[in-house]
């Protein structure tokens, strides 16, 4: 799937991956797409949340080698 933006969260732990998915969507258009790659074992959940929060759709999401991948359509 193609996305707009990207966005690095390895390595950072709750709540800065979602922080910086907020403040990266906030500076996309509606429609966009921004992809998300994360570390931390508590992302699926914490975007999935983030997702129903905002309104933002969470299209999908893999786990691979330990790395967790999200593509986010900004409202």
């Amino acid at each position: 799937m193609d996305f707009q933006r990207d966005l690095d969260a390895r390595g950072l732990n709750c709540p800065l991956p979602i922080l910086k998915a907020k403040k990266a969507l906030a500076e996309m258009e509606s429609g966009q797409v921004l992809r998300i790659v994360a570390t931390d074992t508590g992302s699926v959940r914490d975007f999935q949340a983030f997702a129903k929060q905002t309104g933002n759709a969470l299209l999908a999401h893999t786990a691979e080698n330990g790395e967790f991948t999200f593509l986010m359509r900004r409202k």
